[in-house]
Formats: C-alpha cells, sequence, structure tokens
C-alpha cells in the first residue's frame, strides 16, 4: 500500500507540475502578445527623429511611452521611410504607425486611425527676401515652383490646384534646402515640419519664412490595421485619458510646438 500510494503522489505531482508549466506557459504567450511593434517616419523634428545619440525622439516618441504605459503593453519603435509606412503595416511588418498622420477620409478605407492626438495643419514657406506670397493663388499668380513631400498631404494640397508648378521631394527637409538654394521657390510641408529649422537650423530659419497663415486644419492619428480592433479601442483608452489629465498638453509644451499645433479639447475627443 505505501509503494501504490508514493506512486500516486508522484503522479499527482508530475501532473500539477506539467500543468504549472502549461499555465506558465500560457502567460508567457499572453504576455508576448502583448508586445507590438510601431513604426515612425523619423524625419521630422521636433515629432519624430533620431538625436545625436541615434535614438528615437520627439513628441510623438514620448506620446507612445506614455499610451503604452497607460495601456499596459509593452512596445518597440522602428524607423521607416515615409514612402513604406502604410504597405509595411498592412503587410503586419509592424502594429501600428504614429507619424504625424493625418486622418483623411481616403486613408480610411484601407486602415484605421485611433482618436486624434494633435491638431495641426500645412504651412507655406518661401525665401525671406521674397515678396508678395501671401498663399497657394499668389503662387499660382506670379508662376512659382513649389515643392512638398511627394504621397504626403502636402503634395496632395497642391494637387488641387492644376496650375502650380510643383516638383516632389522624398523629404521635405530636401525640398526646404532647395528652396534656400533658389532651385524653388516655395515650399509646403506640415506645420510642426517647420519647427525643425526654428529649433534645431537656426541659420536656415533665418532664411526662410512662413507665408501667410496655416493652410488647412487637420487632426493626427495612429494608425492600425482594421481587423486591429481591440488595440486600437486599447489605445484609444490610453489617448482620451492623457488628453484628460493634461499629459499630452506638457508634451506639447516640452516640444514647442507652439501655435503650429494644438492639443484636442478632451471633450470634442469624448464626442
Amino acid at each position: 500500500m505505501r509503494i501504490k500510494f508514493i506512486s500516486v503522489a508522484l503522479g499527482l505531482m508530475a501532473l500539477l507540475s506539467a500543468c504549472g508549466n502549461d499555465g506558465e506557459q500560457t502567460r508567457t504567450a499572453h504576455k508576448q502578445t502583448l508586445k507590438y511593434k510601431v513604426a515612425t517616419d523619423p524625419t521630422l523634428v521636433p515629432m519624430s527623429f533620431y538625436n545625436e545619440e541615434h535614438k528615437l525622439a520627439g513628441f510623438e516618441i514620448d506620446l507612445m511611452r506614455e499610451i503604452a504605459r497607460v495601456a499596459g503593453f509593452d512596445y518597440e519603435m522602428v524607423g521607416v521611410d515615409w514612402p513604406a509606412l502604410f504597405g509595411g503595416l498592412i503587410a503586419k511588418k509592424y502594429d501600428m504607425a504614429i507619424s504625424s498622420v493625418t486622418i483623411l477620409e481616403e486613408r480610411k478605407q484601407r486602415m484605421a486611425f485611433s482618436v486624434p492626438y494633435l491638431q495641426s495643419g500645412l504651412a507655406l514657406l518661401v525665401r525671406t527676401n521674397q515678396e508678395g506670397v501671401a498663399s497657394v493663388e499668389d503662387l499660382e499668380r506670379l508662376n512659382l515652383l513649389a515643392g512638398a513631400q511627394v504621397r504626403t498631404t502636402s503634395y496632395f494640397y497642391l494637387e488641387k490646384f492644376p496650375n502650380i508648378r510643383k516638383k516632389g521631394y522624398e523629404l521635405f527637409g530636401h525640398a526646404v534646402a532647395d528652396l534656400i538654394n533658389g532651385k524653388i521657390d516655395a515650399a509646403v510641408g506640415e506645420s510642426t515640419g517647420t519647427l525643425y529649422f526654428k529649433n534645431q537650423r537656426k541659420d536656415y530659419f533665418t532664411k526662410i519664412k512662413m507665408a501667410g497663415e496655416i493652410l488647412t486644419r487637420e487632426n493626427y492619428g495612429i494608425v492600425f490595421r482594421k481587423e486591429e480592433t481591440a488595440l486600437r479601442t486599447s489605445v484609444d483608452a490610453s489617448l482620451k485619458k492623457l488628453l484628460g489629465d493634461g499629459t499630452i498638453a506638457r508634451l506639447h509644451k516640452k516640444w514647442d510646438l507652439g501655435k503650429a499645433a494644438s492639443v484636442p479639447l478632451s471633450k470634442a475627443v469624448e464626442q
């Protein structure tokens, strides 16, 4: 009987051990599902860029850190060129993207968006000595050549004016460089993008100026695949909390976004 009892006890211990291992494996697997890959185009200071230590920094990098803290998931940020941002997301190379992406109806046909975390717009830049330009209609009237980053709302905006001469660039910074060097007459880009030249390249900023008012009003959102409803719901809840408790406003101040971008009212986002 003693031998039989010992055998039964050992069997129960082995079973409990196996169940414990299975439980641990289940918890580990569950934890792995809560780690996401987040893409960003790190070319727009102060929103998302590589700092002097070649680490990702900026308003949107800080914002994603706060979202993950509130939502309780782990994540990895990856730098991606703008042309590959949406295609890589749909191909499941990463789980979401945060990169000053304007919420557009045509984009909603392929992807899903979070609630807005910033309101911004497009700015028209010209050389400091340029007179008589305060709008894109002036570019048209004076037959001036304007540059913008391709596949962005900046270039889409210029395309609405068929009589404006336009040139496409892979990076907004390249258009600004050509503007300063006299190769083009104006550049259109995100108003937040102009802050880079104000804060980081003062030598550039003395040579260019913003013409007129912000051209458009846009909402920025985090982008997901359409089927990622649970992840989007979690991020939305985090964003609403961060808007309500003033965290996003504090990040806006930290990165000196000024009038180039504004924080949405939390009540408006709740609607």
